[in-house]
């Protein structure tokens, strides 16, 4: 037998099929956040490896081009990247894995488990940046949704499905309010995104808000503040991917963002390495644009009959009530709550303030009579604020303004219906009826 046709015996059992080539691209340029490849047509948000000069791959994504060059946005630290290092593609980058086996574990951006549990089990894929949504598809928020906190059950009624962010500086109580709201909410399944907060509080997190009856029906997808930024993105939109997918199967879902404002973060550092121009404190224009895209992804499905009832705090700067994520982020949501520093300071926790936080879906969702006891505390404690100073000055006269003397004497007891200790719930029930009770007309 001829060479030739043994050659032919050995391939005859070989089924290759159509397998097209697979492009491979050739490290050019470096300069410590952003890298260069040439030959390597991929769109952006397509991941690939790079081959560093010790043999060992690093992750990346596309995150632009210029010319015949892909600009890649490094997933993990420093790596010994050299010149004309080698760059392939990674099929896997745009997909999130989802399913029943996330129950109970915590994952980073990339979907490797970090608790120590060992791999996750059985998974399905969804793609990263979520499905092509109808908006007619969307339900209406018909229907309460328990917080298990009493100020929010009473004034600020959540609905399932409805979005809401959670405004307040640094320190005035955004992420025991998010724990508080874990422990007593009515969910099938919780996904928490914890993004860009110190690894300290991941921990902290996972310790005293996650509790054994919490922790088997929740995921969390967490990423401290020193991991690169398309890895902080990254994380938002995995933990929106799980939710989307549990919403898919019917499952009313809690979704909790803990930070917006660290994802928008992140975009502006991506969007300023790529040569966007700045706009208000420095923000590019597609970290303004992305916090929409993020936000209509939750919502309730009028299909599945699931939901995704999303709350996603945020940062503001200075307690600065116009910051710019602040006030895109109030524009999109279906409600808002906004903390106070100086009810902090006083002792009034959850610090919220009633006249500045609103639902946009209260009105549809809690009967005539909760209405009115809600509006009547809401009245007395703008009237008040409008006053404070007067009164605090001692320039007001008891007796000049029936309103304002009925606002001063209750004044107290509107502090002790929004107060509330951490670990108390207080399901929506109790919440309208002692409304209902003290502030019924």
């Amino acid at each position: 037998m001829s060479l030739a046709d043994r050659a032919e015996s050995l391939l005859a059992g070989l089924a290759v099929g159509e397998v097209a080539p697979r492009r491979i691209g050739k490290l050019v340029a470096y300069d410590g956040q952003m890298l260069e490849a040439t030959g390597l047509a991929m769109p952006v948000g397509g991941s690939v490896r790079v081959i560093d000069a010790d043999g060992h791959a690093t992750r990346a994504e596309v995150v632009g081009f210029r010319g015949d060059r892909s600009l890649l946005m490094a997933l993990d630290g420093d790596a010994p990247h050299a010149n004309g290092g080698r760059v392939e593609p990674d099929a896997k980058g745009g997909v999130a894995e989802v399913g029943e086996a996330l129950l109970g574990r915590v994952v980073d951006a990339t979907g490797r488990p970090l608790d120590g549990l060992g791999p996750i089990g059985e998974t399905h894929s969804w793609p990263l940046a979520g499905k092509p949504a109808n908006p007619l598809d969307r339900a209406r928020v018909t229907e309460c949704f328990d917080m298990g906190v009493r100020a929010i059950n009473g004034l600020l009624t959540a609905g399932v499905g409805q979005r809401i962010a959670i405004c307040a500086g640094s320190g005035v109580g955004k992420s025991v309010l998010m724990g508080q709201m874990i422990q007593g909410a009515e969910a099938d399944v919780i996904v928490v995104g914890l993004i860009g907060e110190r690894s300290r509080e991941v921990a902290d997190f996972l310790a005293t808000k996650l509790t054994p009856g919490v922790r088997e029906r929740a995921v969390v997808v967490a990423v401290p503040a020193d991991h690169p930024p398309v890895l902080r993105i990254r994380a938002a939109m995995r933990a929106t991917a799980i939710a989307e997918y549990f919403r898919e199967q019917g499952k009313r879902v809690l979704l909790l963002i803990d930070s917006l404002t660290r994802c928008a973060h992140a975009q502006r550092e991506l969007g300023l390495s790529l040569g966007e121009p700045p706009t208000m404190k420095g923000y590019p224009p597609s970290a303004l644009s992305m916090i929409p895209r993020l936000i209509e992804r939750a919502g309730a499905d009028a299909h599945s009959g699931g939901s995704i009832t999303a709350l996603y705090t945020v940062l503001a700067d200075g307690d600065d009530g116009d910051d710019p994520i602040v006030d895109t982020a109030r524009a999109i949501v279906d409600g808002h709550i906004i903390l106070s520093r100086s009810l902090s300071e006083q002792g009034v926790f959850p610090a919220i303030d009633v006249g500045r936080s609103l639902s946009r879906v209260m009105a549809d969702i809690v009967d005539e009579e909760h209405g009115r006891a809600a509006a009547v505390l809401r009245r007395l404690w703008s009237v008040y604020e409008e006053n404070r100073d007067l009164i605090l000055m001692g320039a007001y006269k008891a007796g000049s303004d029936p309103l304002i003397d009925m606002a001063v004497a209750r004044h107290q007891e509107i502090l002790d219906f929004l107060k509330q200790r951490p670990k108390d719930r207080i399901d929506m029930v109790h919440s309208s009826a002692e409304l209902i009770e003290r502030f019924g007309i």
